[in-house]
């Protein structure tokens, strides 16, 4: 009997996940068909500014020193075998194919994410969502829905102004600290980034936004049904799992959709 319970842990430990994998799948195709109806644009735009726009600040400043410092450990690890050239192919294409995207949705999990699962737990834990019902209204329609079509827009936007931005701090550190040819620069970039490196870093940030709102709208939504706590703690407790899960689903699904598209 005491053999068996490691084996008992580890299945029931599987198969909770494996239920909580399924329901929030069948949340999020939910929240996608509703999203399908009229009167919602209006509703879209403010989350597209309240999670996209809002987050524009901390990415520029995260993406520029991302940039730099890619700039400056590419050019100190070229210039032993006179590659110094290939400085900017380097950073451009760490940052479109991998730092871009990811580094883009941790800090919008961070910032909008965080705040997404807080704002929607509290509606829950002060029946709010309990009213809606009541009133008739769908609350998957009215508040979960507009927050993951705003972030399927956004995450795609925010990543290219972290690409461009991270590309320029590298000139930074190239060009204007380190003495490397403008010219050089630049056309190393133009020479090895093709589009199909945009557009699978592109993908990336839309699976991201999928994972990123619906585990965050997810976790928020059922707090009230967390076994570990109730009330204000629940929010709090699920505010953390689904900032940690997000951060863990993105890396895990970074090398699931990288091995997919090389």
């Amino acid at each position: 009997m005491f053999l068996a319970r490691p084996f008992t842990f580890t299945g029931e430990t599987v198969m909770g996940w494996i239920n909580i994998l399924g329901a929030a799948t069948v949340f999020l195709v939910k929240a996608l068909w509703v999203s399908l109806r009229p009167r919602q644009f209006s509703k879209v735009v403010k989350q597209v500014y309240y999670i996209g726009a809002r987050s524009m600040t901390i990415i520029m400043l995260v993406s520029l020193f991302t940039g730099m410092v890619l700039g400056l450990q590419s050019y100190h690890a070229l210039v032993q075998f006179g590659a110094q050239g290939a400085v900017g192919s380097l950073v451009s294409l760490s940052l479109i194919m991998e730092l871009g995207p990811v580094l883009t949705a941790i800090m919008i999990t961070a910032r909008a994410g965080s705040a997404i699962t807080a704002e929607i737990g509290i509606q829950r834990i002060s029946e709010q969502i309990d009213a809606l019902h009541t009133m008739q209204i769908n609350p998957l329609q009215y508040l979960v829905s507009p927050k993951i079509t705003a972030a399927i827009i956004s995450f795609p936007l925010l990543t290219a102004m972290f690409d461009l931005i991270g590309i320029f701090g590298g000139y930074i550190s190239g060009v204007a600290l380190l003495g490397l040819n403008a010219g050089v620069y630049v056309h190393s970039i133009q020479a090895y980034v093709v589009m199909s490196d945009i557009n699978n870093g592109f993908i990336k940030s839309i699976v991201f936004a999928v994972i990123v709102s619906t585990v965050c709208c997810y976790q928020g939504y059922f707090a009230h049904m967390r076994k570990d706590s109730h009330g204000a703690q629940a929010v709090g407790l699920a505010t953390t799992s689904a900032v940690v899960l997000s951060c863990v689903l993105i890396l895990v699904s970074d090398y699931v959709v990288t091995s997919l598209l090389i």
